[in-house]
């Protein structure tokens, strides 16, 4: 399955009760709402590309290699700041993956 954002795409790779495994591309220049969940954790591991990363209120480089935890409640944005695409694998863990379980503050793109 691919869904198309207005940063990008992913595509889920996996999912059962528990987990939910996601493909995330981001395009040069975009970047994700500042957002947060309430029902899950994630996992990034950069694949390829260059990025910035923001968790909470500190905003750090990333690039491919790199991994994080992003525990439930924790406010965070991955931006690309190279010219090809950012390419992460994403492993949500949880009792909910729903569209519906993000918290945005901030988005470039007007949604709420």
């Amino acid at each position: 399955m691919i869904e198309t954002r207005p940063w990008g795409e992913f595509h889920v790779l996996h999912e059962e009760e528990k987990c939910k495994v996601k493909k995330l591309v981001v395009k040069p220049g975009q970047k994700f709402s500042l957002q947060s969940h309430e029902k899950r954790n994630e996992l990034w591991s950069v694949i390829s590309g260059n990025g910035e990363i923001t968790l909470d209120d500190e905003l750090s480089p990333t690039q491919a290699g790199m991994m994080y935890y992003i525990p439930a409640g924790t406010k965070h944005r991955l931006e690309n700041v190279g010219n090809d695409d950012l390419v992460v694998i994403e492993i949500q863990t949880g009792t909910s993956f729903a569209e519906e379980d993000i918290v945005r503050y901030e988005d470039s793109y007007g949604r709420v």
